[in-house]
């Protein structure tokens, strides 16, 4: 079998999101409900932004795949921007730029060294693929992994077990539970106590870093 190796694209703000995974091989049978349940989860959780409000994610498979059949070569998957509605002043791909220069980078992004590897002056010429929302595709690819493994016989599963110094008590802990149904957390820890712990406002910090134009 060949290796399995994936390539996204798309912007935050633009009209959808890629991604091409080469590698699966023919005959493994998809569910797209599989992967449209990952990409729900994916925007569940403490800490949501506004955004996890307007977008609905769903795939779109766009080749590699015959009557829920894959055929061997790449798959390329999509997830539309609800969003771009409102952003396609500032996001064509053709005409004159509109609206004024984002100059704050994020330090808990790639926006600094994207701006510094491009040359770039404008922040959202990198902050439109180093925002988390370029996970989307991601989650929709390693949903395709894990229909794959599944027909291997393995199944993946996870939970969080630390965040700022909070952690759980692995003792407490029945990991016989850990993926078998929704627990009602918003982190996916299986330790109630540690994950209030972890939702301490405390131990995590935003900042900005003001570029000079």
């Amino acid at each position: 079998m060949s290796e399995l190796r994936f390539l996204t694209a798309g912007e935050s703000h633009g009209p959808c999101l890629t991604a091409i995974l080469e590698g699966i091989p023919a005959g493994l049978r998809l569910r797209k409900e599989s992967i449209d349940r990952d990409l729900a989860r994916r925007q569940q959780g403490y800490g949501r932004g506004g955004r996890m409000k307007i977008e609905r994610d769903q795939a779109e498979i766009l080749s590699g795949v015959r009557f829920g059949e894959t055929l061997g070569g790449p798959i390329t998957l999509s997830v539309r921007n609800r969003d771009w509605e409102n952003w396609t002043d500032r996001m064509a791909v053709f005409g004159e730029p509109a609206g004024e220069k984002v100059t704050a980078a994020r330090p808990g992004h790639a926006d600094l060294a994207g701006l510094q590897k491009y040359a770039r002056r404008d922040v959202r010429d990198i902050l439109e693929r180093s925002s988390a929302r370029e996970t989307t595709m991601r989650v929709a690819v390693g949903a395709v992994c894990k229909e794959f493994l599944r027909a291997c016989g393995v199944e993946v599963v996870s939970q969080v077990t630390a965040i700022g110094g909070a952690a759980v008590d692995e003792a407490a802990i029945d990991r016989s539970a850990i993926g078998t149904a929704e627990n009602g957390s918003e982190l996916n820890c299986y330790d109630a106590t540690a994950e209030e712990e972890m939702k301490i406002p405390s131990r995590s910090c935003i900042l900005r870093i003001c570029l000079v134009k």
